[in-house]
């Protein structure tokens, strides 16, 4: 079994976090961004390079955090790959859905997300889960990075499983996978047992690609982190 890892495009809140300190950018920031103009041409050209390259990459499912930034960018994707989207709750960002302050507790406002109509009504194609209701599908507090780790770790178990399900089988698939940068530094890291270090971090630029394979003895390879070649130099954010 394949793993693509993707980060979603440039969202509003990336392109703040450009120019303010933390505090201002936790005043400023949306609870759910949207993707910029930018991020818009970022999921184009990644829609582009995937479909263009179908042969190389063989992608055969396509899973998204519920996230509005992660939905925005994967569903040019799947409309390329001629794909259906299954939204996976628990590759959301570290965090959960939030405003305010979290190291002060200062206007910290605990939302809900995407509601499941919502979801229906504006991205039809979708897959969704039962875990997102008429409510929505963040029922936590703020989750701190130990939580987040907790997850990634549980998500990292269920890939392995599968994959070793799949070797049995003798089936080949690629699952590629639409996510946000910490939960997908956490992710490698619980793969590779490296966790809870937080003095290491494996960057990804918006829509950069990381490709993990699941050889049939149990081997992980990591053939290649954060590529950015479906990008010009100039679209290349953080």
């Amino acid at each position: 079994m394949k793993l693509l890892i993707i980060r979603h495009a440039e969202s509003s809140n990336n392109r703040i976090a450009l120019n303010l300190d933390y505090d201002a950018y936790m005043r400023s920031r949306s609870a759910d961004p949207i993707i910029t103009d930018l991020g818009v041409e970022q999921t184009r050209l990644l829609a582009q390079h995937l479909a263009g390259a179908k042969d190389r990459y063989g992608i055969t499912h396509l899973y998204v955090s519920p996230m509005l930034r992660a939905i925005q960018t994967a569903a040019p994707v799947a409309a390329a790959l001629g794909l259906q989207p299954e939204l996976w709750p628990d590759i959301h960002e570290h965090g959960g859905i939030f405003q305010g302050n979290p190291r002060n507790g200062d206007n910290l406002i605990i939302r809900h997300g995407l509601r499941r109509p919502d979801i229906r009504r504006d991205f039809p194609d979708f897959v969704v889960p039962d875990a997102i209701t008429d409510d929505g599908w963040w029922n936590g507090g703020y989750e701190d990075l130990p939580g987040c780790f907790a997850r990634a770790i549980r998500v990292a178990r269920e890939l392995r499983r599968r994959a070793e399900h799949e070797a049995e089988q003798h089936a080949e698939t690629c699952l590629a996978m639409v996510s946000h940068g910490t939960f997908i530094d956490s992710l490698i890291k619980a793969f590779f047992h490296q966790l809870p270090d937080r003095g290491l971090h494996y960057f990804h630029n918006n829509t950069g690609i990381t490709c993990l394979d699941f050889g049939h003895n149990g081997t992980l390879y990591l053939r290649y982190l954060n590529r950015t070649a479906h990008l010009p130099p100039n679209m290349v954010s953080e």
